[in-house]
């Protein structure tokens, strides 16, 4: 324990308003330590309250987790500070002693030094974060802000200060599921006696026995390479009994998907999930020419031109330009959408290339366009979509609550398929561990109707796949 840490464990933590600006129920996420909310926090929640942005909407929400937390409250009760609740929504993680939450109720003289001149908000609350190390000396204050150059800043004034950890999913993004294992080379003469096997619906089916298999997760993608080597779905744990599937061979002709066939293991392991109807969620990871959006694209109008399984496919990803905006696009939520889908026109192209000259793409191309459809996730919210096939391209440049509020629109017989590569993320307040695409392929591996895999080699071109490896 650190000779500053209060006797009961606790620690204080000063919030930036970044903080709340970026995750409203922060105040809620501290256990049992206590927090400190500098009055120039406030100021700045107030200012940026006006709009209709995400950062706007937060700013309103952490307005309103304060005014529930200080109503009916005494001016004593305040400056001895509020009790803190639990999350709403949150792990308890088994904390029984809650924290409390201070507001800086009077003034607290600190000059800051020469070094850091004018009154600016950030220097203001590292005045405050200052004056409080005087006055509580025996406990360990620590500055929380999403603000690199504050952290800097305290850090050169000797003030602890770390970045907002609990909105990322994980700790290194090198620890993000792959959706795919190598087993052992003896798997089959290790477990000789205990497995069983048969086929159903043309599939093929082994139940296995061993503790070994805890660790794996449904729809998880087994392979073995070798004389021996096979592809694999894990399909269903029962205790110490799986039961896996052996992957359909897409890489064959025969078996191609609306014209499109499997280039190496990870795209006959995309198509697997792709075109079985029980999945109802599949992400898939990879680099540029990978073949994300094309086999995504193909195996969607396999099921629903084909097979009927789904009656429209619905596109769309956030729109974050790489570069300068080009400002105002004229006409419908399509029109204006198009020029975002270039991924979509480029691949429709490969994928309707008929042999019936001119008239018979014009008739193509009027089949697809009644039913693929372009959407904007700005009118999302409220929306209920039946037996679609959804796709979300781009999807690394969602933040978690972002790709909650799609997933939620899906109504009974609806798949959704999420795009990205999180190596490339546009939007600036987002990283590979705090990204929704990341949360949500760290959230779903454990459910039995959801599938990922991370693609690897790119079949786009040699000069797309060699710029992928050495740019």
């Amino acid at each position: 324990m650190s000779s500053k840490q209060s006797e009961n464990g606790r620690r204080l933590f000063l919030l930036d308003t970044n903080v709340l600006m970026h995750d409203p129920s922060a105040i809620f996420r501290f256990m049992e330590h206590d927090i400190y909310l500098p009055m120039m926090v406030l100021e700045e929640l107030d200012r940026g309250k006006k709009g209709m942005s995400e950062v706007a909407r937060n700013a309103r929400q952490a307005s309103r987790f304060l005014d529930e937390l200080i109503a009916g409250a005494s001016k004593k009760q305040i400056d001895d500070g509020l009790p803190l609740p639990a999350p709403l929504n949150g792990p308890d993680n088994g904390v029984s002693v809650r924290g409390h939450l201070f507001f800086q109720t009077e003034t607290l003289p600190k000059p800051l030094p020469e070094s850091l001149p004018g009154n600016t908000p950030d220097n203001n609350i590292l005045g405050t974060a200052l004056a409080l190390q005087e006055k509580r000396p025996d406990t360990e204050l620590t500055v929380v802000s999403k603000d690199i150059n504050l952290r800097i800043k305290a850090a050169l004034l000797g003030i602890r200060a770390e970045d907002y950890f609990n909105d990322q999913a994980l700790d290194d993004v090198s620890l993000l599921y792959s959706g795919e294992l190598e087993v052992a080379a003896d798997f089959w003469e290790s477990h000789s006696r205990e497995i069983d096997s048969w086929q159903e619906q043309g599939c093929t089916f082994y139940r296995i026995k061993g503790q070994e298999m805890e660790q794996w997760h449904p729809n998880q993608c087994l392979y073995m390479e070798g004389d021996q080597g096979f592809e694999a779905l894990v399909k269903e744990r029962d205790g110490e009994d799986t039961i896996i599937q052996l992957a359909n061979d897409y890489r064959s002709p025969k078996h191609a998907v609306w014209g499109i066939s499997a280039r190496n293991r990870e795209q006959n392991f995309a198509l697997n999930m792709l075109m079985d109807p029980e999945m109802d969620f599949v992400t898939l990871l990879g680099t540029a020419g990978t073949g994300k959006t094309l086999l995504t694209l193909a195996a969607g109008l396999a099921q629903t031109l084909d097979q009927n399984i789904y009656r429209d496919i619905i596109m769309t990803r956030v729109t974050v330009p790489v570069g300068e905006d080009i400002g105002f696009l004229p006409g419908t939520e399509e029109e204006k959408m198009t020029p975002w889908m270039g991924a979509l026109m480029d691949n429709l192209e490969v994928l309707t290339q008929t042999e019936g000259g001119e008239w018979g793409r014009a008739a193509t191309d009027d089949l697809l366009r009644s039913r693929i459809h372009i959407h904007s996730l700005n009118f999302m919210r409220g929306r209920t979509f039946l037996n679609k096939y959804i796709i979300l391209d781009e999807a690394q440049n969602l933040t978690p609550k972002q790709i909650k509020t799609l997933i939620t629109r899906a109504g009974p017989g609806t798949k959704i398929v999420c795009l990205g590569n999180i190596a490339q993320i546009d939007t600036p307040y987002l990283t590979e561990t705090t990204s929704g695409l990341t949360y949500a392929v760290d959230r779903f591996k454990n459910w039995q109707h959801s599938g990922h895999i991370t693609l690897l080699r790119g079949e786009r071109s040699r000069l797309a796949d060699f710029a992928s490896v050495s740019l």
